[in-house]
C-alpha cells in the first residue's frame, strides 16, 4: 500500500467541497479521521511569565494534522531539554477541515478496472488546520531568561512546516490589565 501523499499536494487553502447529490446521505462527509494531536497543553499552566512567544503565519497555508504534531513534539522536547518545566507552550491550530483523495489505479488496463470520475467525492484520508495570513500557531510563555532558548525551539519546527512563519515577541509586563469595562 502506498503511503501518504506529499505534503505539498495539500498546502493551498480551498474551501470545503459539499457534494451535490439528489441523495441527502450523499451529500456530506460522513466521518473525519481522529486527529494525530494528542495534547495542546504543555509546562507550568498556572505560573505567570513575563514575555509570550508566537509562532504566527506570513502566509495563507494548510497544515496537516500529522504535521502539526511533528512540530509539537519537536518544540515541547526542545523546551523541557533546555529550559525544564519552566515555561507553558500551547497549541492554538486545531485540524477541522477535512482532506480527501480520490484514490486512481495506474499502469496497463487500469482505465477497465478503474471507475474514473465517476462518484469522485473521495474518501477522508486527514485533517488539516487552514491558517490565514497572521494566525497563531503556537503560543510559549516564557521569563526574559528562557527567550533565546523559545526561540530555537522555535527554529527547530521552521523546516517540519509548509509556508513562512515569524516569532512575535511580547513583553506581558508591560502590558496593562484591564480591571474595567467602559460603559456604553
Amino acid at each position: 500500500m502506498a503511503g501518504l501523499r506529499p505534503a505539498h499536494c495539500y498546502t493551498e487553502i480551498k474551501r470545503a467541497y459539499t457534494r451535490k447529490s439528489k441523495f441527502k446521505s450523499k451529500g456530506y462527509v460522513k466521518a473525519a479521521p481522529n486527529s494525530k494531536i494528542v495534547k495542546y497543553f504543555f509546562g507550568d499552566v498556572t505560573k505567570n511569565f513575563s514575555h509570550q512567544l508566537d509562532f504566527v503565519a506570513i502566509v495563507p497555508v494548510q497544515i496537516r494534522h500529522n504535521a502539526l504534531e511533528s512540530v509539537r513534539q519537536i518544540v515541547n522536547r526542545r523546551l523541557s531539554i533546555d529550559i525544564g518545566k519552566n515555561y507553558r507552550l500551547i497549541i492554538r491550530g486545531h485540524p477541522h477541515h477535512v482532506l480527501r483523495e480520490h484514490k486512481m489505479l495506474t499502469g496497463a488496463g487500469a482505465d477497465r478496472m478503474s471507475p474514473g470520475m465517476a462518484h469522485a467525492f473521495g474518501r477522508p484520508i486527514g485533517l488539516a488546520v487552514q491558517a490565514k495570513r497572521g494566525k497563531v500557531l503556537m503560543s510559549i510563555w516564557v521569563d526574559k531568561s528562557d527567550i533565546e532558548k523559545a526561540k530555537y525551539a522555535y527554529s527547530k519546527a521552521f523546516p517540519r512546516l509548509p509556508g513562512r512563519w515569524n516569532v512575535v515577541v511580547t513583553d506581558i509586563v508591560k502590558i496593562p490589565e484591564i480591571t474595567s469595562f467602559p460603559s456604553r
